[in-house]
C-alpha cells in the first residue's frame, strides 16, 4: 500500500491538510455560487486508488450524480470536499481511510481496508 504523506510529497508537494485530514487541491476555481451543508449537488467525479485503479467514476457512465450535501448519503471527506467549492469549479481530494470507509469496504470492489482514495471532481451545479 502507498503510504499516504510520501504520495502528497510526491504529487502534490503544496497541499497541506485540514484539520481532518483531507487534502484538497484546487484545479479550477469556479465562479458560481458557494455550496452549503443542505445543499442539493450535481457532479462528476473519478474515483481512483493512490495506486491508480480506477474504483468508481460517473465520467465513464455518462452520468453526473446528485446528492445533499451532510446528510450521509456520500463519503464524510467527500462531503467536506465540495463544501471548499463554488459551482463550475473542480478539484482533487486524497481522502485518508478515516473519512472514507475505514475498515469497512464496499463488498466486491477494490477498494481495501483502510484504503486512502483520491477524487477527482467538478461541481456542475447546486440543484435548486
Amino acid at each position: 500500500m502507498i503510504a499516504l504523506d510520501n504520495y502528497v510529497k510526491t504529487y502534490f508537494p503544496e497541499a497541506k491538510p485540514s484539520k481532518s485530514g483531507l487534502y484538497y487541491i484546487e484545479i479550477e476555481k469556479g465562479s458560481g455560487h458557494e455550496v452549503e451543508i443542505g445543499d442539493e449537488v450535481m457532479i462528476h467525479y473519478g474515483g481512483t486508488l493512490l495506486t491508480g485503479e480506477t474504483f468508481d467514476s460517473s465520467y465513464d457512465r455518462g452520468q453526473p450524480i446528485r446528492f445533499t450535501l451532510g446528510t450521509g448519503q456520500v463519503i464524510p471527506g467527500f462531503d467536506e470536499g465540495i463544501l471548499n467549492m463554488r459551482e463550475g469549479g473542480s478539484a482533487t481530494l486524497i481522502i485518508p481511510s478515516k473519512l472514507a470507509y475505514s475498515g469497512n469496504p464496499p463488498a466486491g470492489g477494490i477498494i481495501k481496508a483502510y484504503s486512502t482514495l483520491r477524487f477527482e471532481i467538478e461541481l456542475i451545479r447546486i440543484v435548486d
